[in-house]
């Protein structure tokens, strides 16, 4: 099994340069993130246009995506979210009609591609949160045939993640399960652990730049890491763990890690501050802020910004929940340490500022106060988006970005995208 999993891991490596990526959903986070990860090495990812994929209120059509991935290039390998294709989204996986038979027949397409090419797959399914599912079993007994494809090696890995389990969820025990049954068969190519938004980026990471490299995770309050957190009923550290791993990192204590992972879980945020200041002269540094769901700590950028030192991070991440944060900013850092193109690497620095910085902790409260969340999806609230945005712009990191254009592409506030441009 070890000289198996060798191989796949040089293979990978060898045809990484030309990866395709079969997102979630069309959210940036999903779709656009993990392409501009993928990036960093100069390449250009294969990603289906937005149209193809779904939303909140339109599933994808898988026969399009199957078609569309018919017609990319066959010399690298292919980093899919199953449920893309099995249900048509995130959103759509919790509340599909469809029997397990049906969704495993839409996924039909991946094992063809992988017989036609025979280029390795990399992939993931969810197990869907509590209260939206309304057939957990059929979803459930879909992310267990996966086994079955992952032992005949359909895929190259085979990561099955848990959706936002709040208290009460079955979804964490459904893992437990799944876990050991992929470990009672010896299954060294599957992993399980909560997760959804970041793990296509995680992927990408392990994709591109499979060498293991160490990473010593400190915590701002290292006694609350040790308490189970919302959204994936398990410790922050054992989350940290599970997302290092799943990047390609190997969690080390040792000071001369490859990467410093700063968790920012509370307490003053001078204090960490000055402290990632001082972490960032020792060597490479990437935080991930998960004191608040969804919303990033404003002091604690204020000061680093004053300080200069967001502009030297490898990455940072403050938009989602505590794995999205952990899972994005260790994905963009393994690249990070890759050699990447530097132009590329501030860029994307840059919009990650942009958004979980000046967007999760300023400008979408500003939006919310000054348009009805009912009326965004007009031509007005997009409009009012883009005159509160220049607000927060030009913004510098080594180069300095102006905003062209900015909207709201599932009509929400929840998330934004944008255009930012170096002059």
């Amino acid at each position: 099994m070890f000289r198996r999993t060798l191989l796949l891991s040089l293979l990978i490596a060898a045809q990484a340069g030309a990866q395709t990526l079969l997102p979630l959903d069309s959210r940036p986070a999903t779709r656009v993130l993990p392409a501009l990860i993928a990036g960093l090495g100069g390449g250009t990812p294969h990603v289906p246009p937005t149209v193809l994929l779904g939303n909140a209120g339109q599933e994808a059509n898988p026969a399009l995506l199957a078609a569309w991935l018919s017609t990319q290039p066959t010399d690298g390998p292919l980093i899919a979210s199953l449920d893309a294709l099995a249900y048509g989204g995130l959103v759509q996986s919790r509340r599909s009609p469809l029997t397990a038979a049906q969704a495993l027949a839409r996924l039909e397409p991946l094992r063809e591609w992988h017989k036609r090419t025979g280029q390795p797959i990399l992939a993931f399914i969810t197990l869907p949160r509590e209260p939206d599912a309304t057939d957990r079993a059929r979803n459930l007994d879909v992310a267990r045939t996966m086994l079955d494809w992952a032992a005949a090696e359909d895929f190259a890995q085979l990561d099955i993640t848990w959706d936002d389990a709040l208290p009460g969820s079955p979804a964490p025990a459904e893992g437990a399960a799944l876990a050991k049954e992929a470990a009672d068969r010896g299954l060294t190519n599957v992993r399980v652990y909560p997760g959804a938004d970041e793990v296509l980026s995680m992927l990408v990471a392990r994709a591109l730049a499979p060498q293991e490299k160490t990473v010593r995770v400190e915590y701002s309050d290292p006694k609350a890491a040790l308490a189970v957190i919302k959204y994936e009923g398990i410790p922050l550290t054992q989350s940290a763990a599970n997302h290092a791993a799943g990047s390609g990192f190997t969690v080390t204590e040792e000071a001369n890690a490859d990467l410093t992972l700063y968790v920012f879980n509370g307490g003053d945020p001078r204090k960490s501050a000055l402290r990632i200041s001082a972490l960032l002269r020792r060597g490479p540094v990437a935080v991930a802020d998960v004191e608040k769901v969804n919303l990033g700590n404003s002091r604690l950028w204020a000061d680093l910004t004053t300080l200069r030192q967001h502009a030297n991070l490898r990455a940072l991440a403050a938009w989602g929940t505590p794995g999205n944060n952990l899972g994005s900013a260790l994905a963009h850092a393994k690249l990070a340490l890759n050699n990447p193109d530097p132009l590329r690497q501030d860029a994307l620095l840059a919009r990650e500022y942009a958004n979980d910085v000046i967007y999760s902790t300023e400008l979408r409260a500003a939006l919310r106060k000054a348009v009805p969340e009912k009326e965004l999806d007009t031509p007005q609230g997009q409009a009012e988006l883009l005159r509160l945005a220049q607000n927060y712009f030009p913004l510098r990191i080594g180069n300095e970005y102006v905003l062209e254009d900015a909207a709201l592409p599932w009509g929400r506030s929840f998330e934004w995208d944008f255009d930012l441009q170096a002059r």
